[in-house]
């Protein structure tokens, strides 16, 4: 039998603890205003930081170190062939996130906001309830209200139940590494998983539906990650689609269809991994109640200043659509809760970076070459190849660059992408750029410490301009 609904009032309540929505409760709170966060799972952190982003990159850097010291043989320095203790792996991936979980804990109390670990769903335009794993019904009554619920996985359904066949949160876990592991999904969730799994000695193969990797990306930044991971990749099965999976004792067996038609004969797999994209955690809300709606593909549309078609309710993050990133939720998180609170702010953004922390990185800000192309406008483009950096010889990891495009007439940024070790951490120069609307000269006449990879950036901007003295004459400003 439920228990009787408890009452409290307060001005903003925040549902979902992911990073939009523990930095708009948080933001909220720091404007002076009573907040309510709202948590179904037991710990704050959302997707991103508990099995998402931050475990994943745990494991990315593991993998990554491994890989480099086992290339360090053409240096001349060798090591036996390296141990993996996956309890102490899984244990080690579990502390980082304990960590940033309870510093979470941490930062809620000093901001006195309230924290409930429960469903929510709205009753009424004013008033949400709140239902814990015990079955105890709150409800609160809010002033303004900001959603921040999330996504969650797509999911087949034609796959069988079957412990082998996994989402993201099941490889994340790292029960076992399968000797033969099938990744369904060539999108940066997938491929970055499959680099886990590789480096830890899985033989991977990849099924995509559409004609390409890293949808988003140029495809010259794709290339240059396929050429570097073909020796460990098993095969890449481009204009793909997954048809059926058998689960038997011995394996799974995979059926897919290409973009012929042809049906290949089923092969067998240790495991799955199914990575084909998210959908909004919109459903189960009680949206209809507060009088907001949804799009046909789940999301909830919000204006510059993430309002819904109600004024008092915001949504923010995945649930009102694309890029599904942590970094764009969070600043939506904090528009909306400044809105909230009477301040005029609005997202007013040119650049939403994007980065696959596979190995080499691959990342992208702006205004992408192929995007610019689609839309007719008219650029001017650069690359400075790694192999021309002394720093990335000297990392031996020269098979990356950096590339960036110039509006013709201002030579102002408008986008850029770069390759290789660390492009991650890169690309936020060029983010600033386009926001601070830098040009070339800009870029080109800011002195970069060498040898660095982020010299790669001036350099590039030295080459548009024409000035690069680092590449003979002839290979200076391309021009499309």
């Amino acid at each position: 039998m439920m228990n009787q609904a408890l009452e409290t009032d307060v001005e903003v309540v925040v549902i979902g603890a992911g990073p939009g929505g523990y930095a708009a409760a948080f933001r909220s709170a720091d404007l002076g205003r009573r907040t309510l966060l709202v948590e179904r799972a037991t710990t704050l952190g959302g997707v991103c930081l508990n099995v998402g982003c931050i475990p994943s990159k745990a494991l990315l850097h593991v993998a990554a170190v491994k890989d480099a010291a086992l290339a360090l043989s053409a240096q001349g320095i060798h090591f036996a062939p390296p141990q993996v203790d996956l309890d102490a792996l899984r244990a080690w991936k579990d502390q980082v996130v304990g960590k940033l979980t309870s510093g979470l804990v941490r930062l809620a109390k000093v901001r006195k906001v309230e924290v409930w670990h429960g469903t929510a769903h709205f009753t009424r335009p004013h008033t949400l309830e709140v239902q814990d794993e015990a079955g105890v019904l709150r409800s609160v009554r809010f002033q303004q209200a900001i959603i921040a619920t999330g996504s969650a996985p797509v999911t087949l359904p034609f796959l069988p139940q079957d412990p082998r066949i996994l989402d993201s949160t099941g490889a994340l876990a790292l029960t076992s590494v399968p000797a033969r592991l099938l990744v369904v999904g060539g999108g940066i969730i997938g491929l970055e998983m499959a680099t886990v799994y590789a480096s830890l000695g899985s033989r991977i193969d990849v099924v995509e539906m559409s004609g390409g990797l890293m949808g988003g990306a140029d495809r010259d930044l794709v290339k240059v990650w396929e050429k570097h991971n073909a020796p460990r990749l098993g095969k890449l099965h481009l204009d793909t689609r997954v048809t059926a999976v058998e689960a038997r004792p011995d394996a799974l067996w995979v059926k897919w269809v290409d973009a012929q038609g042809q049906e290949c004969e089923a092969t067998p797999y240790d495991a799955l991994l199914v990575a084909v994209g998210r959908r909004p955690n919109s459903h189960d809300l009680g949206l209809e109640a507060v009088g907001v709606k949804v799009d046909e593909g789940g999301f909830i549309p919000v204006d510059r200043q993430q309002r819904t078609v109600q004024p008092h309710v915001f949504a923010i993050g995945d649930v009102v659509g694309q890029p599904m990133l942590a970094h764009k939720a969070t600043h939506e998180g904090h528009v909306a809760a400044e809105v909230a609170a009477g301040l005029p702010r609005g997202l007013d953004i040119r650049q939403i970076p994007a980065v696959a922390y596979t190995d080499p990185e691959v990342a992208w800000t702006g205004l992408t070459e192929s995007g610019a192309q689609a839309q007719g406008v008219s650029y001017g483009k650069a690359v400075f190849p790694w192999g021309a950096s002394g720093r990335a010889l000297a990392n031996g990891r020269a098979e990356g660059f950096t590339k960036i495009l110039f509006d013709e007439t201002t030579h102002r940024v408008l986008g850029g992408g770069i390759v290789g070790t660390a492009a991650g951490d890169l690309i936020g120069e060029l983010s600033l750029a386009v926001e601070m609307g830098a040009d070339a000269t800009d870029l080109g006449r800011t002195i970069h410490p060498h040898p660095t990879l982020g010299e790669t950036v001036g350099l590039a901007a030295e080459l548009y301009e024409g000035v690069c003295t680092d590449l003979p004459p002839l290979r200076q400003r391309s021009i499309s």
